[in-house]
Order: C-alpha cells, then sequence, then structure tokens
C-alpha cells in the first residue's frame, strides 16, 4: 500500500530522480527510508506556454507508511490501496465449458481471467487470428480487395487493434491496475504503468493480443478463429446452446463480446427475444494536421524539447442540445480505411507506439442521441450504414475529403501542407452533401469554437475525411445490474461496448473481466 505523492512538478529534460527527490522532501523522510520509489503517473502540463512542466504522481514504499501519511497530511499524498489480483481456481474442469463470442479486448481478459481459473473457455472470433488479420488489412489498404472476414473491424485484438493502442479511460475501476500490468506482462512497452495517457500503438499491440492468445490456449482455453456465431439456443428463459459454423456447442454461460460493429449479431438476438435499445452515439469526420503544428499550438516554445512527447488535445463544444467533440486522437498517426463490407467507406485513426508520422489525426464529431431514432437501435445502425455506403457512392474505392477551409467557406479542395493519410485516396468532395443538414452545422460551429482553444485547429489546411460512424455502439442490450445478465435469458451476459457498456479498451477489458467474475461465481458453487 504505497503513498502516492502527487503534483510534484519537474522540467522537461530534468531526470525523473528530481521528482523522486521532491517527494521524499514533502514526506519528510531520507532516500535511505524508502524501500522503493518509482513514478506512479507522469503528464505535461502546457497550460502556460512560458512554463511547461512535467507533472508527476510518485509512489513511495517504505515502514510506518500510514504514520508518514498522516504527519506530511496535505491533499497531494494518498495511500493507495492495491486490490489483490488472486483469481479462485476451479477444483474440476467445468462439464460444460463457458463460451465467449468474440476475441476484442473484453473477449480477451474474460478468457484470460476464466482460463487462469482453470474453467478452459471457448471462444469464438468471427475473424482472423491477428498474423492473418494483420496481412489482410494492409492488403486492403494498399489496393486489395476487402476481406469481410479479416479487417479492422473483425478479428483477433477488436477494433483496436488498428487504432493507438490508447490505455485511458474515465471509469474509477479497480480492475484497470490488473489490465495495465497484464498488458505490460504480455510485451507492451513498460511505460505505460506510468504515463498519464498510455498507448501501445498498433504496431506493438499486435504482439501482445497474440501472446494473450497464446497464454490462454495453454491454460486450457480455446480460441476459434473464422467461426461467427450465428445461432443461440434458449430453452425455458436459459441459454443451452450456441452454433457457429454449422456446428452446435452446448453452452450455460455465454458472455457475448462481439464489439460495435457486430449488427448481424444484434439482429439474431433480437429475434431470440433479447431485449435492446438504442443509445447516443456520434458520427463525423476525422480531421488532420501536422504534428509539428499540434505541438507548436500545444507546448509554445518548449514544442521542439525532445523530453516531450507528441502533443495531444481533446476539444468539445456544445450547440444546443449536441456536442461537436474531437475523440480518439492518434498524435503522428494515419486516416485508415476500416470497412467491414463491400461498397461502404469507414474511417478510423491508427498511431505506432512511435508516433512518429507527420500528421496528426482525431475523430471530429457531432452527438446523436437515440431520440433522433424514435428510440430504435436498428433505425440507428440502418443511418450508418446509409452513410457509410453514401460516402463509396461519393468517391468510389476512395474516400470523401475536404480542407477545412473549402468545408466552412466552399470552393475547391487544395491538398498540399498537409497531405491526407488515407491510404486507398482522397477525392474531394462537399462533406456537406454525406452529413443531414443539422451535423454538418454543428460540426462548423465546432470547428470554429475549439480554433478558439487551440489555435490553427480550423486551419484551412487541415483535411477532412469522412465519414467516422464507428466512434461506439448504436445499441444497448439490457441486463441486470446485479448479475450481469441479459433480461429475461440466464445465462447469457451482454459485455462491454457492442452490448453498450463500455468505450475503449479499458473499460471494455474491465467489463470482460466484470462478467468472468460473474461466471466463475457460478461455476464455483456448482
Amino acid at each position: 500500500m504505497p503513498i502516492i505523492v502527487s503534483e510534484i512538478r519537474i522540467l522537461p529534460g530534468e531526470p525523473k530522480e528530481k521528482a523522486f527527490e521532491k517527494a521524499l522532501s514533502v514526506l519528510k523522510i531520507k532516500p535511505a527510508e524508502a524501500k522503493e520509489v518509482y513514478l506512479s503517473k507522469i503528464s505535461v502540463d502546457a497550460r502556460k506556454k512560458d512554463r511547461v512542466n512535467l507533472v508527476c504522481s510518485v509512489a513511495v514504499s517504505c515502514d510506518n507508511e500510514e504514520k508518514i501519511a498522516e504527519r506530511a497530511k496535505g491533499k497531494n499524498i494518498v495511500l493507495r490501496k492495491i486490490l489483490p489480483t488472486e483469481i479462485p481456481v476451479l477444483k474440476n474442469k467445468p462439464a460444460v465449458r463457458p463460451v465467449i463470442i468474440g476475441f476484442g479486448p473484453a473477449g480477451m481478459f474474460a478468457g484470460l481471467y476464466l482460463a487462469r481459473a482453470g474453467a478452459c473457455p471457448i471462444i469464438f472470433e468471427r475473424g482472423a487470428k491477428v498474423e492473418e488479420r494483420t496481412a489482410a488489412v494492409e492488403n486492403y489498404w494498399k489496393g486489395g480487395v476487402l476481406n469481410e472476414r479479416a479487417n479492422v473491424q473483425f478479428g483477433e485484438g477488436g477494433a483496436g487493434t488498428f487504432s493507438d493502442g490508447k490505455l485511458t479511460t474515465r471509469i474509477n475501476d479497480p480492475r484497470c491496475d490488473f489490465i495495465i500490468k497484464e498488458f505490460e506482462k504480455h510485451g507492451a512497452p513498460k511505460e505505460i504503468l506510468s504515463k498519464a495517457k498510455p498507448h501501445i500503438g498498433t504496431d506493438m499491440l499486435r504482439e501482445v493480443v497474440k501472446n494473450i492468445r497464446e497464454e490462454i490456449i495453454s491454460l486450457g482455453g480455446e480460441v476459434r478463429f473464422l467461426s461467427k456465431v450465428d445461432d443461440i439456443g434458449v430453452k425455458n428463459g436459459k441459454i443451452v446452446s450456441v452454433s457457429a459454423e454449422g456446428m452446435d456447442f452446448s453452452a450455460e454461460n455465454v458472455i457475448i463480446a462481439a464489439g460495435h460493429s457486430a449488427r448481424d449479431t444484434f439482429a439474431m438476438l433480437k429475434e431470440k427475444g433479447v431485449l435492446m435499445e438504442a443509445k447516443p452515439f456520434s458520427i463525423g469526420v476525422r480531421i488532420e494536421h501536422l504534428q509539428d503544428d499540434i505541438n507548436r499550438a500545444q507546448y509554445g516554445e518548449f514544442a521542439e524539447n525532445p523530453a516531450l512527447w507528441a502533443a495531444e488535445y481533446q476539444l468539445s463544444h456544445h450547440v444546443g442540445e449536441r456536442c461537436a467533440y474531437t475523440f480518439c486522437m492518434c498524435p503522428g498517426g494515419y486516416v485508415v480505411p476500416s470497412a467491414d463490407r463491400e461498397e461502404a467507406i469507414v474511417t478510423n485513426g491508427m498511431s505506432c507506439f512511435a508516433r512518429d508520422g507527420k500528421n496528426a489525426n482525431s475523430a471530429l464529431v457531432c452527438s446523436v442521441s437515440a431520440e433522433d431514432f424514435g428510440g430504435d437501435p436498428f433505425k440507428a445502425m440502418a443511418f450508418q450504414h446509409e452513410i457509410e455506403k453514401k460516402a463509396f457512392e461519393m468517391g468510389k474505392e476512395k474516400a470523401p475529403a475536404q480542407t477545412v477551409g473549402a468545408f466552412l467557406n466552399g470552393g475547391t479542395s487544395r491538398f498540399g501542407k498537409v497531405e491526407p493519410t488515407y491510404a486507398r485516396g482522397v477525392v474531394d468532395q462537399k462533406l456537406s452533401e454525406l452529413f443531414p443538414e443539422e451535423i454538418t452545422s454543428v460540426l462548423k460551429t465546432g470547428l470554429l469554437a475549439m480554433d478558439r482553444k487551440l489555435h490553427g485547429f480550423a486551419s484551412p489546411d487541415a483535411v477532412l475525411t469522412g465519414p467516422e460512424t464507428r466512434t461506439s455502439s448504436p445499441v444497448r442490450i439490457t441486463r441486470n445490474s446485479e448479475t450481469l445478465e441479459a433480461i429475461g435469458i440466464e445465462g447469457l451476459y451482454p459485455c462491454a461496448e457492442g452490448a453498450g457498456y463500455a468505450g475503449g479498451i479499458m473499460s471494455a477489458a474491465a467489463d470482460g473481466i466484470r462478467c468472468a467474475e460473474k461466471v466463475l461465481e457460478k461455476l464455483l458453487d456448482l
């Protein structure tokens, strides 16, 4: 239970030992009294461009921690309780193995948890393993044919495998410590343990997810790739089976972590009487700037300081009942083709761990509500598909794009200073013709308001590429708040982002563990 001393400030370039000295001074203890001192968190404070600081939280382990923390007092001194991560182990392998549908962050961590418990889960993933998936995705990006079984949306690791591998989250869940440590244990960079906004990067995340898969298999779990679950059997209000690729499997506990793009799976669940409702999501474009310009806007005269990393931003602006905001910001990254079906254009953002690409990009989106679709999630999904199909018709294999100047003021886009990174190419098209007028209006108003917060955000040379439609699931599968089972179906656990209970790698993984805990509780009672 270390003492965390926060708000320790050092200058860019100063060694971390300087922060350690300051923390020990705050606690009024000598270096020899500390058993362990390490960075718990580090971030950049660039609010004052002439005084950029690194803000550190330092963890100190020593004897008499409670007494020392009480003596030092202060709002920036807390005792951090580290929860045990021991997983109960079953005495015997269950007669009916637990089933997991989907092998994104939720499915992976649910599978890892249950495998370590000796439950030998069987996992069905409609997409390919990461090695095959990577080859198929890169072929598509280079102009090849889309593989509907191996693409950015579906396959090992989920959609997050081809993103920035961001591990930031707004949830305050003790499971997050466990998740971060497991990522590092399976090959992620050690710095994710201390950065305030940790990321793994697409390049490293591919190896990490493979390593997690291999541990699950080594513990008796099974991962079936290219195996889409197309039916579930329900009898007397209980789940009794799943069907995948023409084969039936007995099932008593099924975690469904299918991801936000599994539209056909949602339709199947609806036919089975699973209750679901529409939830808010967002739609818009990816916006690209030169990373150097973002660095200057955020860091001022410190922009080229080698001790600082590629600058990020997070912006929002309310326009009536709607909100324009940035999402999934990828420093030094790329806008990537992310369709999962023919004749559709879908964009997403991606960065490698080094974040050393020329451009920065993020989603620039407008919120839409469940009420916009009369509370019908299938109308919301149809709206997403309509936009994606329309984008394809506008650009065929290329994505519709505009400079910010042309989007705001009309005229022809002249891509130059900021070169679009969308791998299959872009075509100059009026984005106002892609979206409903209200969404276009909110995006324009938001752009100008965000420029007042981040100078240059609405630069005429910045590039908008559309559409960004998969920010989150438009569906929430209703579940019991205590058991986490689907309302009316015992043994079915709607999980994570696709089911409407998460919004990113960390929260999805945490919900996967949460559902796995409920399954294990049942198995331990047998």
